[in-house]
Parts: structure tokens; C-alpha cells; sequence
């Protein structure tokens, strides 16, 4: 964010009392280092964790819920096997199911009817020939339907064979209502069966039969594959004969990569503004308890002190140290020089203690405010709303990280 436009005279008025005020020790010359450093890592400091809620009484038992919801009652394996055995032996069959391969298989009417109410309707509405219905199920292969009539018989099928037929199995189960069979596709094709190759197959038959987070899940992958998943088969099909939803699915890949520059964008200005802060904290510090070789007049500096907590503090003091010894000192004559004057400037907005503040030029800057535009102020009014705005939020985050350690 680019700040106001500060008066060259003035400030080059206001250098000597900054210099004077601070005690520059002698260092090694070195590259003039970016003002800060890298975030301040979250303390995790637990001794604000919250007490642990007390444990259960001994009152508490588990009679009320003894008994198991319904669908998760345990059918014996002899009570499939003895259904199983009953659609693949045929007995007693009185229904033909005609596939597309023009062979036959044989259900009981009873157990179709009570299976699926779609079925029950179409047995009442055929025809019977020597005691035998007869009913077409069109536009799947044949193993598909032997899979399907078999579920409703005993809930029983062959991992191999769903794996093959999940998608006809998906349009069956919708088509004859059978929530139970419709289930078991939409969680092994969510689960792992989704490919590049039929993601726009899936994602069509999940919108034709009602099923919204297989859709999603869809949609989701080809936005993070969008660029080989365009180059499938299915997606040309997709675009000759659907190119509505192909005009959807491209919005989205917009729409995502919009999304994703700009938390991009908001993750920058928050470090940027995260930065600041800590810029503001390391000035605090180095104004008033001094750090190293540098400090304010009349105290003691160790240079061989320890490390110092504050991030910022290191680029921090070799920009003020070639503050204190630069000859131009004026904005847009030197780029260094020019930072230094806004942080300042910036300290000086956000101090509310001016007449006992440490820092150089705090009250110079607080009587300069009243001199600039409305615009100026507007400016520099924003960036100490969002600094302060990111340091509560941090602040907020890290005491509540401090209760999860």
C-alpha cells in the first residue's frame, strides 16, 4: 500500500532528533536487510488450557440404547446363501426378465413386487403367457440385470463384477427405487472408483439420478484435473452432446482459479500486515530497552547478549543504523531512508501515549496529521485499521491454539 506523500524539508529537519535520541553502536557494515523477518511462530504455551470436563457417573448405563437401529441388524449368512440359491436355481420362477442380449432371466413376481415398487407396477401391467410374466429391462448388459435382480434377492454381489457394471447398477437402482443398491454405487464410485476417464459419465448420471454429493465430488475433480480430463473421450462426448454443462464446467475452473488468487492475495496482505506489526513491537524495543549495539542515549548496550525475541528487530536496527549515517535522508532519494520515515509515521498513528513515548519524532508526526489531505488520512487511517485488525486476529488464534496443547 503505497503511502502518503511526506513533506522532503520537513523531515530532513526532524533527522537530527531522531539520530540524537538513539545510541548507535559501532557494527560491521552490511547489506541493508528487508525490515522484517518471517511471522512470529504461535507459542504453545498450555498454561491457559481449559480444565477437562468431568467424568461420566457411574448412573449412566446403556439400557436405552441396548437395541441396534434396524439397519444395523446382523442377517445370518445361511439366510442369504438360502435367497442367493433361490434367484440362481430359479425354482418356482414365474417372471422372464428380457435383457438386451435376448436371453432370459427368471425372478419370482413376489419378491420383485415387494423389492421394488417400479417393478410392482410394470408385473401388474404384463402380460401372462403359460403362467409366466414377461418383462423387458432395455439399455443394459445382461450381467448388469443378473447383478441387479440378484441384490433384491439376497443384498449379495461380487466386488469385480459391481466395480464393472457400477454405472448401469446406478441407473437401475434409481430408475426401480432401490435406495439400498443406489448407496452402495454412489459410495464405491466416491470411495475410490472415480477415474479421469469417467468422471463426466458419473457426474452426468449423478445430476440425471438425484444424487448431489456424487455430483459435487464430480465437479470438484475435474476442476483440480481440468486440464487432462478435458482431453478424454468422455469430455468430447460430453461437448457434442451436452455443451451447456461443458460451458458450467469451465465457469467453475474460472471460478476456482478466481477464488484461489485471491486467498492468495489475502494471505499476502495479511503477512504483510502481520509484518508491520511486528515492526512496530521491534521500534517499541529498541527505542526504549535498546538491542545490541543499538538503543537509546545513555544505556548500556551488550553486543554479546543473546538472540533477540523480537522478528524483526535484526533488519529493524541495520535499517536504523543506516538511517542515523545516511547523507540523503530525503523520500524518493533514498528507497531505505524512505521506509524508515513510514514506519515512523506509522508507529506515530498507532502510539497513544505520545508524550511519554521513547520513539523519535512520535509527537512531530501526531502534529503533522492535522497539516495532511483528507485523503492521506483516509490512507493512512485504512492500513492502521488492518494492522491492528491482523494482530487481534493472530492474537485470537494463538490463545486459542494455547487450550489444544
Amino acid at each position: 500500500m503505497a503511502s502518503p506523500a511526506i513533506d522532503s524539508a520537513w523531515l530532513s529537519s526532524l533527522s537530527e532528533p531522531f539520530c540524537k535520541s538513539l545510541n548507535v553502536g559501532e557494527a560491521h557494515p552490511a547489506d541493508i536487510l528487508p525490515v522484517l523477518e518471517a511471522p512470529v511462530p504461535f507459542a504453545s504455551d498450555n498454561s491457559n488450557a481449559p480444565q477437562p470436563p468431568p467424568l461420566p457417573s457411574k448412573n449412566c448405563t446403556r439400557t436405552k440404547f441396548s437395541k441396534r437401529p434396524l439397519e444395523y441388524i446382523v442377517v445370518p449368512k445361511e439366510t442369504k446363501d438360502a435367497w442367493d440359491n433361490l434367484f440362481k436355481e430359479g425354482y418356482g420362477a414365474d417372471v422372464c426378465i428380457l435383457t438386451n442380449e435376448k436371453s432370459c432371466v427368471l425372478a419370482h413376481s413376489n419378491v420383485l413386487s415387494i423389492a421394488s415398487p417400479v417393478l410392482a407396477n410394470v408385473l401388474r401391467l404384463s402380460k401372462v403367457k403359460n403362467g409366466m410374466r414377461y418383462i423387458k429391462i432395455p439399455g443394459v448388459p445382461h450381467g448388469a440385470v443378473c447383478m441387479f435382480i440378484r441384490f433384491l434377492y439376497s443384498s449379495c454381489y461380487e466386488e469385480e463384477e459391481l466395480q464393472k457394471f457400477v454405472l448401469h447398477l446406478l441407473v437401475l437402482s434409481h430408475f426401480y427405487s432401490i435406495p439400498s443398491l443406489k448407496r452402495v454405487c454412489i459410495c464405491s464410485l466416491e470411495q475410490g472408483w472415480l477415474t479421469r476417464e469417467n468422471v463426466i459419465d458419473v457426474l452426468q448420471l449423478a445430476r440425471n439420478c438425484d444424487a448431489p454429493r456424487l455430483a459435487f465430488i464430480c465437479v470438484r475433480m475435474v476442476v483440480k484435473n481440468f486440464q487432462s480430463i478435458s482431453l478424454t473421450e468422455g469430455w468430447r462426448a460430453m461437448r457434442r452432446a451436452n455443451p451447456a454443462l461443458e460451458q458450467e464446467l469451465v465457469e467453475s475452473v474460472v471460478e476456482a482459479d478466481t477464488r484461489k488468487q485471491e486467498r492468495q492475495r489475502k494471505m499476502e496482505e495479511k503477512k504483510v500486515y502481520l509484518q508491520l506489526h511486528e515492526a512496530m513491537e521491534a521500534l517499541l524495543h529498541i527505542c526504549k530497552d535498546g538491542c545490541r549495539t543499538i538503543g537509546p542515549r545513555g544505556k548500556v548496550l551488550k553486543g554479546s547478549q543473546g538472540a533477540c525475541n523480537f522478528p524483526a528487530c535484526k533488519g529493524l536496527e541495520t535499517l536504523v543504523r543506516h538511517f542515523s549515517n545516511c547523507k540523503t535522508r530525503v523520500p524518493g532519494g533514498c528507497v531505505h531512508c524512505k521506509r524508515m520515515w513510514q514506519l515512523l509515521e506509522l508507529h506515530s498513528r498507532m502510539c497513544n501515549e505520545p508524550d511519554s513515548c521513547k520513539v523519535p519524532l512520535c509527537r512531530h508526526f501526531k502534529e503533522k496529521m492535522q497539516q495532511q489531505s483528507k485523503k492521506d488520512e483516509t490512507k493512512w487511517k485504512v492500513l492502521v485499521s488492518k494492522v491492528i485488525a491482523t494482530k487481534n486476529a493472530v492474537g485470537s488464534f494463538s490463545s486459542r491454539s494455547k487450550g489444544l496443547f
